[in-house]
């Protein structure tokens, strides 16, 4: 026990860096342990479908100060925000392809850049067909939600939106088989340096 809460000594250092061969070996093996991982238990598809957001700062606030556009962009950004996960778009979204709200909101979908320019929609499963329409879908309901709040009033008049990206949506692994072998072979190299470091040599 004392062998373990004790420092490590120069002698272990020297101990350590000697035993690099069993560091590359571990390495090696973490690198392969996480590949493996990586074909029997593959991350899900992640699909993205943009939308371009101009709020229209000069024609909204044309004579106002830094600070009120300051607000107005925080205000409007967090009402289209509440929109994208509104209720009336998880219901559609979960109609069409047989998911829960709460899978959806929990898991399935992301929303990335929640301010002016472009809006990424995320979505993920493991069929990269379904992430695709499912990303497309959610930024097609968020433009056609946001377009009715906006003929509502709810909505400042002046923000406008684009789907820029729907068609050929980007599908790609969620995590890339270079995320699983760096991850193995990180974890591997460190519990190879626990070994070396925490074993204590036997007496001469």
């Amino acid at each position: 026990m004392n062998f373990i809460l004790s420092s490590p000594s120069l002698e272990d250092l020297i101990r350590l860096l000697r035993a690099w061969r069993f560091w590359v070996l571990g390495a090696v093996l973490g690198a392969l342990f996480g590949a493996f991982i990586y074909y029997i238990a593959p991350p899900p598809y992640r699909a993205s479908s943009t939308v371009n957001v101009d709020f229209n700062l000069e024609q909204a606030w044309p004579q106002d100060t830094d600070r009120q556009q300051f607000y107005y962009l925080e205000r409007e950004a967090r009402k289209l925000e509440e929109i994208a996960w509104h209720d009336e778009i998880m219901r559609q979204l979960s109609s069409e392809y047989a998911f829960t709200s709460d899978d959806l909101r929990g898991e399935k979908l992301q929303l990335s850049q929640p301010a002016e320019a472009g809006w990424h929609f995320y979505a993920d499963d493991k069929d990269p067909q379904v992430a695709a329409g499912l990303a497309s879908a959610w930024a097609e309901a968020f433009v056609q939600r946001v377009q009715a709040e906006i003929d509502a009033g709810n909505v400042n008049e002046f923000v406008k939106l684009e789907v820029t990206r729907t068609e050929k949506v980007p599908n790609e692994r969620r995590v890339p088989l270079s995320g699983y072998l760096l991850a193995g072979s990180t974890g591997f190299l460190l519990l190879a340096v626990f070994i070396v470091l925490f074993l204590k040599p036997k007496e001469k």
